[in-house]
């Protein structure tokens, strides 16, 4: 299975929503993320990795801001608040799940 992200944004723009799931295996889930403005996903259920495609901006994860810019590997453990702030128009990120419900740290 390949996908470029090229291909997975044309697959995103022929749908409704700033998201698009695009494989699944076992317990990964791969998705491609593109929110227009604002960010307003909620925390996730399972530990969750970005890594950025195009753009720039800021990511909050559990109260620390941090910038991002393409190419950068983002991890958030499962049922964390995180966002995207003051991102450029331009900005897009793989998305990938992984684990079991509550983290791979979850007693």
């Amino acid at each position: 299975m390949k996908f470029n992200p090229k291909e997975a944004l044309q697959q995103l723009s022929a749908q409704d929503g700033p998201f698009i799931n695009l494989f699944e295996h076992g317990t990964l889930s791969v998705e491609i993320y593109k929110p227009e403005k604002v960010d307003l996903q909620q925390p996730h259920s399972r530990d969750e990795v970005y890594v950025v495609i195009s753009g720039s901006g800021e990511f909050l994860n559990n109260g620390e801001r941090t910038t991002f810019s393409q190419g950068d590997f983002l991890f958030v453990p499962a049922g964390v608040e995180h966002r995207f702030e003051n991102f450029t128009d331009d900005f897009a990120t793989w998305v990938l799940f992984y684990g079991p419900e509550g983290g791979e740290n979850n007693p």
